[in-house]
């Protein structure tokens, strides 16, 4: 998920989030889980996915431990 420049701040990406954890919810899902990138440029994306409930975790799927992931999961 990525955010064009000129709409940072402006809760577009809290809305995709929102979204797409509504649609898990209602999909019977009980764990959302997601991979993103590590460095300065993610941690607003970080943030986001902190203040909705995730937490780092274990790799998971195809994804290893490297210097360039974070996976996170939370409970739906």
């Amino acid at each position: 998920m990525h955010t064009a420049v000129d709409r940072r701040g402006a809760g577009t990406g809290r809305a995709m989030l929102d979204h797409l954890l509504a649609e898990a919810a209602a999909a019977g899902a009980q764990q959302v889980s997601l991979e993103t990138g590590t460095g300065d440029a993610f941690a607003p994306a970080h943030g986001l996915y902190r203040s909705a409930g995730f937490v780092e975790s274990p790799p998971f799927g195809a994804y290893t431990s490297n210097p360039y992931s974070v996976c996170m999961t939370r409970s739906i």
